[in-house]
């Protein structure tokens, strides 16, 4: 047996307050415990090193206790650490920073899992740290008239024991009295590292302990299961599953994308308001007009995320805490594995079709480092919602001539190109990625269970505000950078002019034989650069450079897209050039948000930039490559 000990283990703490961690395994009720602590007094935070969160917050003052901190550590099944989530809460527990080494450990148990759970309460016993263990699920128990009896784990851990009613808080008094008085503790934590015959004889022994905590029920403890294994005979069948899998996922993602359009719009239309009202009270003053499309439009372009963000999460939130999300995990873990991927990544991948900010930030549950770095760097070539107005508008121009049909059955096989093209390029980087050490997927089935609305809710606040806060400033400072190109230095022209004068539009015209390979001139290529803002920009860029009156008529737009011509008579906007500029939005990375995103995800500014040259290259020279073949065919 093999220890993990700080050198400083005599080392004396002193807390303004006392600090009591939770710890547990997913699913446990850890969260819900915590809430009924904190109430709405509560934070998530960024553990330094990472992007693991943890939540931070005081009792709640009608607990009428002495101020005392609490903190929500990650889910963990072991404290031998195989996950980002698992390491921070093993740091917690065995570091000596001053602001997170608690004075004292709830350890979590989900009383219908009893057997699995004893394994991390003994290795939080061994660290030294005062403990107690709260017993969870009790009202499901109870529903069920079984008993517990609680006095050999009260003499096994010397430590108390109490029950915990999740629904209806019950044992959450009894437990807050069992808080220490003081934050100064003699901190002797100690984490010890079990070889695999030593967790073999603690899983027999933790087997043994429950059997003696249920031993007067153990005839009625398979009836709290008869109702899971009932859904368990559909949500894991091979062909029941994958149906239910398809039509849950698709509720889920549809949801993202139609319930979040109205919120999002309102968001939109709101700023848009701000912006204009602001440029009536002085239609060239530049500080205003840096105001109304500098400031409020950067403002914008991070809160207009907030809708989508907040559903994803609300929605991994019921089928988390319903139970439904391990099983879908499980179902789906055989085929991603083929592409170096496993069944938590299923999640991300769905919502990255909705929008790849939320769907990137999806991405940090995953346990292996080596799968995340495959997930963030293929994420992006999903196709996301900000795609479809670039899509509407090219392949309106495309078939404006078709049946109404032809383009709608076209997007669809852009979706799933964009499928196939994010599974190619998986499966490549599992050929070139190293794999140091075999993967595994390790994920508890717990009992269905009605979801905690207002624990649901909660949990979506935070970590929708964690969002805005942590990718908000990044966003802000490179939509202020967009502008100053758009701006400057002919301000004071109209909006045409202006565009064409720019820094943007002069480097435009000066990088103009860099987009002719694509069949496009300047104004088009001025297009694709204000698309970093935003993909969505593309379309109403042209309608500016392109001079139409309105950029919300499509009519208006599409005629001048027809009639745009190079300075020797030939039309811009071809079948040629048309194919390459879908190609290209297909595959390109351009949406500063994500890239935003993905520094703050990935800790790495250097991953975010070869994962933006690298995908914007490769899609000019596909776009490229088909205007020009499609050319020399005779397809102009």
């Amino acid at each position: 047996m093999s220890e993990v000990q700080s050198p400083l283990v005599e080392k004396k703490q002193t807390y303004e307050a006392p600090l009591v961690a939770l710890v547990g395994a997913p699913n446990s009720g850890k969260t819900t415990l915590y809430n009924w602590l904190t109430g709405a007094h509560a934070k998530a935070v960024n553990y330094p090193g990472s992007t693991v969160d943890y939540m931070k917050g005081e009792l709640a003052h009608h607990w009428k206790k002495n101020k005392i901190n609490v903190l929500d550590t990650p889910g963990t099944y072991s404290l031998q650490a195989k996950s980002d989530d698992e390491l921070v809460t093993q740091k917690i527990l065995s570091s000596f920073d001053h602001e997170l080494n608690p004075n004292y450990v709830v350890t979590v148990l989900d009383g219908t899992q009893l057997a699995r759970h004893l394994i991390l309460a003994e290795q939080i016993k061994l660290t030294g740290l005062p403990m107690l263990l709260a017993i969870t699920m009790a009202d499901l128990l109870k529903s069920q008239s079984i008993e517990l009896d609680l006095e050999p784990l009260k003499k096994h851990f010397n430590c108390p024991v109490i029950l915990i009613d999740g629904r209806l808080g019950g044992g959450v008094q009894e437990l807050i009295e069992k808080f220490p008085q003081n934050s100064s503790i003699k901190n002797k934590s100690v984490i010890k590292n079990w070889s695999t015959e030593e967790l073999d004889q603690k899983a027999t022994w933790a087997e043994a302990l429950a059997h003696e905590v249920f031993k007067k029920s153990d005839e009625k403890i398979p009836a709290i299961w008869n109702q899971t294994m009932k859904w368990d005979r559909l949500f894991l069948h091979p062909v029941g599953g994958t149906v239910s899998f398809v039509v849950i996922m698709t509720t889920l993602f549809s949801s993202i994308y139609y319930l979040a359009a109205p919120l999002m719009d309102q968001v939109d239309v709101l700023f848009a308001f701000i912006s204009s009202w602001l440029l009536t009270l002085g239609p060239q003053n530049l500080f205003l007009d840096f105001l109304a499309n500098g400031i409020v439009t950067s403002f914008g372009a991070v809160l207009i995320f907030v809708p989508q963000i907040f559903i994803l999460f609300l929605g991994m939130g019921f089928l988390e805490s319903s139970g439904y999300l391990s099983r879908a995990a499980t179902l789906i873990d055989k085929p991603f594995s083929k592409l170096g991927l496993s069944g938590r990544s299923f999640v991300p991948f769905l919502s990255g079709y909705a929008c790849a900010v939320p769907a990137l930030m999806a991405v940090r549950n995953m346990s292996s480092e080596r799968e995340r770095w495959i997930a963030r760097f293929i994420i992006p070539l999903l196709s996301c919602s900000a795609r479809l107005p670039v899509y509407g508008i090219l392949l309106a121009l495309l078939f404006s001539e078709s049946a109404a049909w032809i383009p709608g059955l076209v997007l669809a096989g852009l979706y799933i190109g964009s499928m196939l093209v994010s599974a190619f390029a998986a499966g490549i980087l599992n050929k070139l990625i190293k794999q140091d050490k075999k993967s595994f997927f390790l994920m508890e089935l717990p009992l269905f269970r009605r979801p905690r609305l207002n624990v649901i809710l909660i949990q979506a606040w935070m970590k929708t505000k964690s969002f805005v806060t942590r990718a908000g400033p990044v966003i802000f400072v490179l939509t202020v950078i967009l502008w100053i190109g758009t701006t400057f230095p002919n301000y004071q022209a109209s909006d045409s002019e202006k565009i064409q004068t720019s820094y943007l539009g002069i480097m435009g015209q000066k990088i103009e034989p860099v987009f002719e390979p694509m069949g496009l001139d300047w104004r088009a290529g001025v297009g694709l650069i204000a698309a970093f803002a935003a993909r969505e920009v593309f379309v109403s860029t042209l309608a500016v450079v392109y001079n139409v009156a309105d950029e919300n008529q499509e009519a208006g737009l599409l005629n001048a897209m027809k009639a745009a011509q190079f300075k020797d008579g030939q039309h811009i906007f071809t079948v040629a050039s048309i194919t390459g500029l879908i190609f290209f939005f297909m595959i390109a990375l351009q949406c500063l948000s994500t890239v935003g995103i993905m520094i703050k995800e990935s800790n790495s500014v250097k991953l975010a930039i070869i994962q933006l040259v690298l995908f914007n290259v490769v899609a000019y020279l596909i776009a490229v490559g088909l205007v020009q073949g499609l050319r020399a065919i005779g397809i102009s």
